[in-house]
């Protein structure tokens, strides 16, 4: 059975910096592409960051160039999110998801609330 387990979400302020986790398991996390999406209130899902398997090729939706790296543990299987200079619109349930241009295969969701 796929598992997803997301961690590290919060509340901070704009400016601020949070790195979400995502322990994985009931699947070859190697070989896998995986992906960030992120769902704000009254939103639709937005695809934030990918991260390919084996080549590593990364992808960043406009909003968060340059503010957020996504990477990855094969030896732990986790897949991480760093978000720094956290914007008021970056507040969402963030997802970790199977699969580099997402699937419906996810975990439940973490919140990342950014406020002052």
């Amino acid at each position: 059975e796929v598992q997803l387990v997301e961690s590290g979400g919060g509340l901070v302020h704009p400016g601020g910096s949070l790195r979400l986790s995502c322990a994985a398991s009931g699947f070859f996390f190697s070989d896998a592409g995986m992906s960030w999406v992120r769902q704000a209130p009254g939103k639709g899902l937005e695809r934030v960051s990918a991260i390919d398997s084996p080549d590593g090729n990364t992808y960043y939706a406009e909003p968060v160039k340059g503010r957020f790296t996504i990477s990855r543990d094969n030896a732990k299987n986790t897949l991480y999110l760093q978000m720094n200079s956290l914007k008021t619109e970056d507040s969402a349930v963030y997802y970790c998801t199977l699969g580099y241009y997402g699937s419906n295969t996810r975990g439940q969701g973490i919140q990342v609330t950014v406020s002052s």
